[in-house]
């Protein structure tokens, strides 16, 4: 039961990572209707790329109503198409098609009601907006009256602050107010943000080329720059609370739990959240169990805390780093090889390399990814801090690495990129964390049932990432149930 979600994902979207060979045929469309269906999807992608590109306000209703129109029609043409005359693959297709898009569509409704959460903060978007396309569609410009509508922004956006202010006041029942939560004024910042991005492109485009454009317009635009920069300010310093300090409050957006059934819905997943958190917990509890099991082979008793930080000390000398990960990528790929578990092609064999990551960017990797044919790789620089050395070490200490090896390269994400790229790879507009995460994750569990740990101290490093995900799973959901407050998944998670 453990690994059946993983495997259904796995045989229906990528298909060849068996250690039967496909035959190239299978590879390709068989009937004409299937042939058309893969058409039909490759023109939707180019299609969405591009309103996607064009459009690419997200503030501006226009935007949604014309990827709402796309979807529309890609729906009415998936509709039309006959699907007994598909063949298998063909109906995989359409199946994946169709999901696509409702969730494509459930997206663009959850984005129409955070826009609409934000109008009374932004009401001067449309008219930012408006300029952008008028740009774009190449209508004439009436500067005098551009810079006067840019002239009354500055007013515009005071006037707003006064009545969010009014808001923050206890006791305050003035109707006019604005009562904003922290979580509405980040939102809204990073959106304030987006039209003074904007807004400074419009400029740009005119300013110094356009005759009598600047003479009329760049103290109106430069005011109303300023304006948009400062309110954005406000909002996430002043109401948010978020000034860039360690005790900043911790905020997020939580999507609801109508939001998630849409999207568990389309990722084929046919449980409710509260099913989800009730399977992590039951696997985090089967984790633990296996932790104390290890620490007792240890010498800790059923301590697994202490057996944990034995674990985090038993690392490889500064500079060895690189020679550990190489040698337990290829250890990895000669067991699942040597027992059959998985056809690994002998260019995806030659094709991976190692890169270092830089130690500013360990704040954001501090153990590895995968980045297309090579592994990224953290470790202890010179340039760090005694204590961010240790840590450095600590963290991917031998034990930790041979978990993370595997799942980045082979039989992870590197034989799984390698085989998507050539097997039917119009498929990446389906594209899923279930799927990409997924696939990584199921080779854990399948080595660890395997054997692939040698020692306790090994199979501890193996169960502190999948106890992880298990408590990923966990605050995850619960944050976007609103059942757990962002600094309760911090504790949680630590």
């Amino acid at each position: 039961m453990r690994h059946m979600l993983p495997i259904l994902l796995l045989c229906t979207l990528i298909g060849t990572t068996t250690a039967q060979p496909v035959p190239p045929a299978a590879n390709l469309p068989s009937t004409p209707e299937s042939i058309a269906l893969v058409d039909l999807l490759s023109d939707y992608q180019a299609d969405r790329r591009a309103v996607s590109s064009f459009y690419g306000m997200s503030f501006d209703t226009h935007a949604l109503d014309r990827l709402e129109a796309l979807h529309t029609e890609a729906a009415e043409r998936l509709a039309a198409t006959d699907f007994a005359a598909l063949d298998q693959q063909g109906r995989i297709d359409a199946l994946l098609f169709r999901t696509k898009l409702e969730s494509q569509a459930a997206k663009l409704t959850l984005a129409r009601t955070r826009l609409d959460e934000m109008r009374p903060l932004i009401p001067f978007a449309e008219t930012i907006a408006g300029l952008e396309r008028s740009r774009v569609a190449h209508e004439p410009i009436d500067f005098e009256e551009v810079a006067a509508t840019l002239d009354l922004l500055d007013e515009e956006i005071t006037a707003i602050r006064t009545r969010i202010d009014k808001g923050r006041k206890d006791g305050n029942t003035d109707e006019d107010r604005l009562v904003v939560s922290p979580v509405l004024a980040q939102r809204t910042a990073g959106t304030v943000r987006a039209l003074a991005r904007t807004l400074n492109s419009w400029f740009g485009y005119y300013d110094g080329y356009t005759p009598q454009f600047s003479w009329w317009v760049a103290s109106p635009f430069a005011d109303a720059h300023k304006a948009l920069n400062d309110y954005a300010k406000y909002l996430n310093e002043t109401v948010a609370g978020i000034k860039g300090k360690d005790d900043d409050p911790l905020l997020g957006d939580p999507i609801g739990r109508e939001q998630l059934l849409s999207d568990l819905q389309a990722e084929w997943i046919p449980y409710a959240p509260e099913e989800l958190i009730a399977i992590a917990e039951r696997e985090f509890a089967w984790c633990e169990a296996e932790m104390r099991k290890a620490s007792q082979e240890m010498g800790h008793a059923n301590d697994w805390h202490a057996a944990l930080e034995a674990v985090k000390e038993d690392h490889v000398p500064p500079g060895e780093q690189d020679e550990l990960v190489a040698a337990l990528a290829q250890e990895a790929i000669d067991f699942v090889t040597e027992r059959d578990m998985v056809t690994v092609p002998p260019l995806a064999r030659e094709l991976w390399r190692l890169e270092m990551i830089a130690p500013k960017s360990q704040r954001t990797f501090p153990f590895a990814f995968y980045g297309g044919n090579y592994m990224g790789v953290a470790y202890a620089a010179d340039e760090m801090s005694h204590e961010d050395k240790l840590m450095a070490m600590r963290g991917n200490n031998r034990h930790f690495t041979r978990a993370v090896v595997h799942h980045e390269l082979v039989p992870g994400h590197h034989l799984q990129g390698f085989v998507a790229q050539r097997e039917r790879p119009y498929r990446r507009v389906f594209s899923t964390p279930f799927l990409g995460e997924g696939w990584a994750l199921y080779w854990e569990m399948i080595l660890y049932d395997a054997g692939f740990a040698q020692s306790p101290e090994d199979r501890i490093g193996m169960l502190f990432w999948r106890m992880h995900r298990c408590a990923r799973i966990i605050v995850s959901l619960k944050f976007h149930l609103g059942e757990m407050s962002p600094e309760e998944m911090i504790e949680f998670l630590v």
